[in-house]
């Protein structure tokens, strides 16, 4: 009796970001194969993340001649029509979450919600798109230290705490694990030429 063992999916993940790289590895790995490559690549703009993933991957998975994986994630306030959004590290940056406390000011409606996309494509092929959502609400003031970007001012749905006073060390992103769990099911179930 022969046994086959079938090879495992690979992506190839463009990134700089060593957190997303560490988020990434602990949800596909150990059955999916992940390469980094740290590819400068022009920064495309659009109000939906979908967009920019879809067109990013068509592109890189071109150029590279890989099967490859892109994210972009981004902030949302309700009450601001969606703001930063696609552009939360560009705003943060300039204004932090101090920033987003006084553009929010006397507003009542503090909704707020994390939003990952991650596109996935081969050479030649057609991108796909998986989306990750988790709702909250923006708290009056930065409370706690833990997590990154947002964290200090995102009271996830249900809770009482923000992530900077609860998150730990190595804890991936609720929005982005249900992202990459789209994906990890997607890939472990292709039967498609080349997408091992």
């Amino acid at each position: 009796m022969m046994w086959f063992q079938m090879e495992k999916p690979r992506v190839t993940l463009i990134t700089h970001n060593k957190n997303k790289i560490k988020e990434f590895k602990s949800v596909l790995e150990p059955e999916v194969e992940v390469e980094v490559l740290e590819l400068e690549y022009p920064e495309l703009r659009s109000d939906e993340a979908e967009e920019i993933v879809k067109l990013a991957a068509k592109q890189l998975a071109e150029k590279t001649g890989k099967r490859v994986v892109v994210e972009d994630s981004g902030f949302h306030i309700k009450a601001l029509s969606g703001f930063p959004g696609t552009c939360t590290a560009y705003v943060h940056k300039r204004i932090g979450n101090r920033g987003f406390l006084k553009l929010m000011e006397g507003v009542k409606n503090r909704e707020v919600f994390y939003k990952s996309a991650i596109g996935l494509c081969s050479p030649g092929g057609t991108p796909v798109v998986f989306t990750g959502v988790e709702r909250g609400r923006m708290s009056l003031k930065e409370r706690g230290m833990n997590g990154w970007g947002q964290d200090p001012i995102f009271i996830p749905e249900g809770k009482r705490k923000t992530y900077g006073e609860t998150r730990k060390p190595g804890d991936v992103n609720r929005f982005r694990y249900m992202a990459l769990a789209k994906l990890k099911e997607y890939l472990l179930n292709d039967t498609t030429p080349d997408s091992h």
